[in-house]
């Protein structure tokens, strides 16, 4: 799929990918090229508050006010998604990636940034894959590319997500929502 249309997109996992990771994620793709990819796991909430590493945002980003685990890459830096107002232009401090989603500078004065955003949420860490790596991962079946949502990312029920991703996209995919995480379960 080239660049342009997988960003903005989600990678939703299939339920036979069982990388600890990525077993049951949504991944909001944010850049994707001939370098490679990049994006945030979205349902990965962390124990830990905004406030322990980021004070002045703790109290401005959707609920629950916590650190998401972005992905296995880079866990000692934070990353802001912003869910622009569609009505506004993105306010400074906030780069626009693809439809509603931007990237928020951490350093920016929060209340200039939320003059134009609907949400943020801040991840720490991300998810990369190198040049032709993704690729070979959707040749083998391991993702679903599917359209995303701007509450996707502000979601308060972040580990129901993925049964809701594959929910409403209908047919074959809501039946797979209903399967459990341990096949040897059922």
């Amino acid at each position: 799929m080239p660049g342009e249309e997988m960003v903005g997109r989600l990678l939703v996992a299939r339920p036979r990918l069982v990388d600890p990771h990525f077993g049951r994620s949504v991944v909001l793709v944010l850049d994707h090229g001939d370098h490679g990819t990049l994006g945030v796991v979205l349902d990965r909430p962390m124990p830990v508050p905004v406030d322990r590493v980021l004070p002045p945002w703790h109290d401005r980003v959707a609920r629950p006010a916590t650190l998401f685990q972005g992905g296995p890459v880079g866990l000692d830096s934070a990353m802001g998604v912003a869910v622009l107002d569609p009505a506004l232009p993105p306010p400074r401090g906030v780069h626009r990636v693809v439809g509603p989603f931007g990237l928020v500078d951490l350093d920016a004065d929060p209340d200039v940034v939320l003059r134009g955003v609907v949400g943020v949420r801040i991840f720490a860490g991300h998810a990369g894959w190198g040049a032709g790596q993704l690729a070979a991962e959707l040749a083998e079946r391991s993702w679903f590319v599917l359209a995303s949502r701007a509450s996707d990312v502000l979601t308060p029920t972040a580990d129901g997500l993925w049964r809701h991703v594959m929910r409403r996209q209908g047919g074959d995919l809501a039946l797979l929502s209903t399967s459990p995480a341990d096949a040897r379960l059922n």
